[in-house]
């Protein structure tokens, strides 16, 4: 009964606050699956993110053996290996929902079809050798530019390399570093746009939100889906907060105190 209610609030929420203002930002981990039990990183929770009205959604991109850039979390799909199949191979199963294994290009083909939601594209570490994380961070942003979505695609990535890659590639993007092994000012002096660390790593370190922001980095915290971890990242003023319940997120958003 109480989930119940929270879905039928999510409307009247909705009405209440203009996301694009808030001063912490909705992003949907894996697009926003849970409520609509939706396969994770499918093109259904990526538009049920947007009809949500999500800041961002992200999403986790693979490389397979036959250079296919590919969208799924895990490094398998549905217990085939990505990075040792072809993407004809995968195409062997399907998620619960009759999709397919969306290719990188069709997610962001998909996305392009709106212009408020943004794309968070997650960049997977090769298991296989540090070139193919390259290759494939090479690949991401060519395509990127010629689906000329760069206004809307921000990138973040574990390998500290790829994102300095991504940099490289297009000096103006911008890359948030995942791993939680860096400074705000390392990650700064490197060219980093942002941190986008797990919330233990900021409650571990608990000055690196206010160096980061007197440093011009942006903060984000994953994956927080708790309403108590919520508040006290919305106390802090981070920029965004990735969470598998976003719902839950907008609801603590609609009512938090403004903070000066």
């Amino acid at each position: 009964m109480k989930f119940l209610k929270r879905l039928l609030f999510v409307p009247i929420i909705l009405s209440m606050i203009t996301f694009a203002e808030a001063q912490t930002r909705v992003i949907a981990h894996r697009g926003a699956w849970k409520t609509e039990n939706l396969p994770q990183n499918s093109i259904a929770s990526l538009k049920h993110a947007v009809d949500l009205g999500c800041f961002g959604s992200e999403f986790d991109v693979h490389m397979t053996k036959d250079d296919i850039l590919v969208v799924n979390h895990d490094k398998d799909f549905l217990g085939i290996d990505i990075e040792t199949s072809t993407y004809q191979e995968l195409l062997a199963k399907k998620l619960p929902n009759g999709e397919n294994i969306p290719t990188l290009e069709e997610y962001l083909k998909e996305g392009l079809k709106q212009k408020k939601t943004r794309l968070v594209l997650e960049l997977k570490t090769s298991k296989i050798s540090k070139e193919r994380t390259l290759k494939s961070a090479d690949k991401a942003v060519a395509l990127v530019k010629q689906l000329k979505a760069r206004k809307l695609v921000d990138y973040i990535c574990f390998d500290y390399d790829a994102g300095l890659r991504i940099l490289e590639l297009d000096p103006k993007a911008d890359v948030a570093y995942l791993n939680g092994d860096k400074t705000p000012a390392q990650a700064k002096k490197d060219g980093y746009t942002g941190l986008d660390y797990h919330y233990s790593v900021y409650r571990k370190n608990p000055t690196w939100i206010k160096e980061a922001k007197d440093l011009g980095l942006t903060i984000n915290a994953w994956t927080v889906n708790t309403q108590e971890e919520m508040s006290h990242l919305i106390a802090q003023n981070v920029e965004f907060i990735s969470t598998d319940e976003p719902e839950l997120l907008m609801e603590v958003l609609a009512f938090q105190p403004e903070i000066d």
